[in-house]
């Protein structure tokens, strides 16, 4: 499944959410030169997350390959900035735009519960909440783990607790068959969560790089549980008072 829109009015333009994807841009273009090698590799191992070296699992001088004739040395000088910047990293073009596509269709109305600033709070917390989730899961692991996924997860959790009968438009692969159907919120969001479940599970037992399910998984269950102390109701009474029809209902 692979949302496309929702049928969710909003009150306030989403300007946190917009920030915060300008961000991710920013960072691809400038910082990982829009996915070429070397540049990549510099900041996957500059900035990315790397928990064996963050809390000296790894031995010094380790060198994690990352691609033809590219790889990490660790050092065990990594920052503990790098809990936030991985979350403004990506590893290819599929990765970035998949992620901002998710947290545009589903972060303008969770901003919009909140107000921009308590949403980038809400954001980052929800971020590292996943990066802590995924280190409990492999606290040695020597691949950078970067991505916003798990700050979108949190955004994806709020989304199915405030809006679970918002109709999304989504994208339906069965084969060589595709096509769109309007599903509830709680319905599309549900089946995502049990996809991170099944992925995860089976991650537990394997070494090396890959997904990070766990981030995915407590990102998620944060936005669920940090929405309900960090909404404003004020931001939803006005929502219930713009919406047209019962899908624009939570």
């Amino acid at each position: 499944m692979f949302p496309l829109r929702d049928e969710n009015p909003i009150v306030r333009r989403p300007v946190a959410t917009m920030v915060i994807i300008g961000l991710n841009i920013a960072s691809w273009v400038f910082v990982q030169g829009l996915g070429n090698g070397e540049p990549l590799a510099w900041s996957l191992c500059n900035y990315g997350l790397i928990p064996g070296e963050l809390f000296d699992l790894v031995p010094t001088g380790t060198v994690i390959p990352l691609g033809e004739n590219l790889g990490c040395e660790l050092t065990g000088k990594t920052s503990i900035l790098t809990l936030v910047t991985h979350m403004f990293l990506h590893g290819g073009w599929f990765h970035i735009v998949g992620n901002l596509w998710f947290l545009w269709v589903f972060g303008d109305n969770v901003e919009d519960a909140m107000g921009p600033v308590r949403f980038l709070i809400f954001y980052l917390a929800c971020g590292l909440v996943a990066a802590f989730a995924q280190i409990f899961s492999d606290p040695a692991a020597a691949i950078p783990m970067v991505g916003a996924s798990g700050a979108i997860g949190g955004v994806m959790g709020a989304y199915a607790r405030l809006y679970p009968h918002a109709r999304i438009v989504t994208l339906i692969f069965l084969g060589f068959y595709v096509t769109t159907v309007s599903l509830p919120a709680i319905a599309m969001l549900g089946y995502w969560f049990f996809i991170q479940i099944a992925g995860g599970l089976p991650a537990l037992q394997e070494a090396g790089g890959g997904v990070a399910f766990w981030a995915h998984i407590g990102g998620f269950l944060a936005g669920l549980l940090l929405i309900g102390p960090m909404h404003r109701p004020d931001y939803l009474a006005q929502h219930l008072r713009h919406a047209s029809g019962p899908y624009g209902r939570y």
